[in-house]
């Protein structure tokens, strides 16, 4: 954290005062990103290599740990000492990047209390997406699943509810460097890609459908699930309150990437590995006719402090109301903290607004739109202010 305790003191202050009501923040202008910053509260520690966060209806976080164990935090009673769940036996964790990845409650989780997640399972490590009630493992229905066994990195692991109904997921490329089974920009694989299916049907022997409307339904050799092409590692994505997708694309020397694709943008294509980022990377995955769409973000990564994007989040909350509507992601080693903003005229805007405590590696909201970060080794859970005015 590089704010000092003053500014500490008064943002912590600043959360006794209610909350604007919700017509006042909607007439609030938006703050110029410059005038922003982020104040980090650790709020849990403990936590065993956290890795994904999300929202309860309830006002809890659930928490992922790597190995395969969830632990709950409320801001009232703080990290629940036994974890509420165990999926260890089911995951294979015998790479830096493979284990639980991703959790997510069902749209009706408040009545069902199910909840998805993706994990790399055993004995390959293959990708892996399943449903279970909060209240039984046992009955855990495994969805849908991608070989991964060649390579134990670059496995995106995301899940989350679109807008729509529709659960999106991410995968990596298959691995290693240099994309050596060609996986972005083939649509016959799942890898490198973000899926999107319809949970609450079964087709077939399917336990899910296939939306109607996904682009490539009716490509021959292509696989229906894909929503979006393209894509190295998307570890972290984010929907926002429009459906549309937020993407942090993990870069492999060069620059680090995140898109911003609407509703509207199913089918596109991503660019890796014709591209990382906007540069040329593979001349030879580059096809003639094809169009990528440009990030809407990218930094170096070369010869500099950062070396892995962590996609964030839109800030949708109450408690700056002048920061809405703006992204906020970070870095896993520089912490940079990242604000990124569509322009009312077209475009978008950036800022870097601070830092982060050490390793950022997931990005989640609460019940009430508020923003929080774990912290990876340290086995932190971090709560995230942020500031409008001039530091």
């Amino acid at each position: 954290m590089t704010r000092g305790r003053s500014r500490m003191v008064a943002v912590l202050a600043g959360l006794l005062i209610l909350a604007p009501s919700s017509a006042a923040v909607a007439h609030i202008r938006p703050a110029p990103l410059t005038e922003l910053s982020v104040v980090s509260e650790q709020v849990a520690s403990g936590l065993r290599r956290p890795i994904a966060i999300t929202g309860l209806p309830d006002g809890r976080m659930l928490i992922a740990e790597k190995e395969g164990t969830v632990r709950a935090y409320h801001p009232d009673t703080g990290l629940a000492a036994d974890p509420v769940l165990d999926l260890t036996a089911r995951i294979d964790t015998s790479d830096n990047e493979r284990g639980l990845l991703g959790i997510t409650p069902a749209p009706d989780f408040a009545r069902t209390g199910m909840l998805y997640v993706s994990y790399t399972s055993l004995p390959a490590g293959a990708l892996t997406v399943a449903r279970l009630p909060i209240s039984a493992p046992e009955r855990l229905q495994v969805l849908l699943i991608q070989e991964h066994a060649e390579y134990g990195n670059h496995n995106g692991g995301q899940v989350a509810f679109g807008r729509d109904g529709y659960l999106y997921w991410s995968t990596g490329d298959g691995g290693h460097a240099n994309d050596p089974f060609k996986s972005g920009q083939d649509l016959g694989t799942l890898l490198g890609k973000i899926v999107r299916i319809d949970v609450n049907r079964a087709c077939g022997t399917k336990p899910y459908c296939v939306p109607a409307g996904n682009p490539f339904v009716r490509t021959p050799g292509a696989r229906p699930e894909i929503w979006l092409y393209g894509l190295r590692n998307p570890w972290r994505f984010s929907v926002d309150i429009d459906n549309s997708l937020w993407i942090g694309d993990v870069g492999q020397g060069l620059v680090e990437e995140i898109n911003h694709i609407r509703p509207w943008q199913g089918g596109s294509n991503l660019g890796w590995s014709c591209r990382e980022g906007t540069p040329v990377f593979d001349p030879e995955q580059c096809k003639a006719g094809v169009r990528y769409v440009d990030p809407v973000f990218e930094y170096e990564h070369y010869m500099t402090e950062s070396c892995s994007v962590t996609g964030g989040v839109v800030y949708r909350g109450s408690e700056t109301p002048a920061a809405r509507g703006t992204y906020i992601a970070s870095d896993y080693c520089s912490t940079l903290a990242f604000a990124v903003r569509p322009k009312p005229g077209g475009g978008y805007e950036s800022a870097t607004i601070g830092n982060f405590p050490t390793q950022p590696t997931a990005f989640g909201t609460d019940v009430r739109g508020e923003l929080y970060v774990l912290s990876d080794y340290p086995g932190w859970l971090n709560r995230v202010h942020l500031v409008a005015g001039p530091a």
